[in-house]
């Protein structure tokens, strides 16, 4: 690892929305001398590379780590060549579903003597703002050092939290992964419900978006759970109470949202067959 950077050197694989953001962070908080591999071109900051294809890489380039950033369906096309040029570098993988063991096997086909160590991560898409939550987990041959940069890279970006079971990534992709997906939905419901009741468009925008914001922050920032937190803005008999009604019916929210995070997951799952 180059000892003068922040960060440890990466061979990112895919760079579309979630290895962009990642990207984004990462040369914020001084990264290493590192590659971008990607089809699509990417203009990068000196020292840092792109490459179209594994051939395009520089002979002398080692990473520290590998991130695999591609769609599920996309990775086999890369792990086996990727087992081949570098058989013992470190793999973390933020795709959903794919499994250690899928990883690994799939890695190892075309060079019986690599020998992947893999640590999968769900990111979202806030770290784009350095906002993010990363869920993790860590493969037995996982070294501390290796779980270090992983920790590292993902901090650069937002906070970590590591789970000890490897099914549990699949709940927190669908939790946290898919999770800013629900909050713009709410976002938007909100906008139209405000246009609905006679509120100009821009102004049903920025009340739904800063509310979310707003209470978001103070969620963040408070002690307290989210149960006590709408405990303390919800009046008896009051405005809140009476949208809460709706919103707490035994058909309403605590059964939607669980069955949205189920199905999340399920889906998850799916796609490590």
């Amino acid at each position: 690892m180059n000892t003068t950077s922040l960060l440890p050197s990466v061979l990112l694989v895919g760079c579309g929305k979630m290895g962009g953001a990642m990207l984004e962070g990462w040369i914020r908080h001084g990264l290493a001398p590192s590659v971008v591999m990607d089809r699509h071109d990417h203009t990068l900051p000196a020292p840092h590379q792109h490459a179209r294809t594994l051939a395009d890489i520089p002979a002398d380039f080692t990473p520290d780590i590998i991130i695999l950033a591609v769609k599920p369906q996309k990775a086999d096309e890369v792990l086996g060549e990727l087992g081949q040029r570098f058989p013992t570098t470190p793999l973390l993988s933020v795709m959903a579903g794919r499994t250690v063991e899928n990883l690994a096997q799939r890695f190892s086909e075309a060079n019986s003597a690599a020998k992947p160590t893999i640590i999968r991560a769900m990111p979202n898409t806030p770290c784009a703002i350095g906002a993010g939550i990363s869920g993790l987990y860590a493969a037995p041959t996982v070294t501390d050092q290796q779980k270090q940069y992983c920790d590292q890279l993902l901090q650069a970006v937002g906070e970590t939290v590591w789970v000890k079971q490897e099914d549990l990534i699949d709940s927190v992709t669908a939790v946290s992964g898919s999770g800013p997906a629900y909050v713009f939905l709410l976002a938007e419901l909100m906008e139209k419900a405000g246009v609905e009741q006679g509120l100009p468009a821009e102004t049903a925008r920025k009340l739904a978006r800063r509310t979310i914001f707003g209470a978001g922050a103070l969620m963040d920032q408070s002690p307290l759970d989210a149960a006590e937190l709408r405990t303390r803005v919800t009046s008896p008999g009051g405005t809140t109470a009476a949208a809460l009604a709706v919103l707490m019916a035994p058909d309403a929210w605590p059964a939607t949202v669980s069955e949205a995070i189920q199905a999340a997951a399920r889906r998850a799952k799916e796609l490590s067959s």
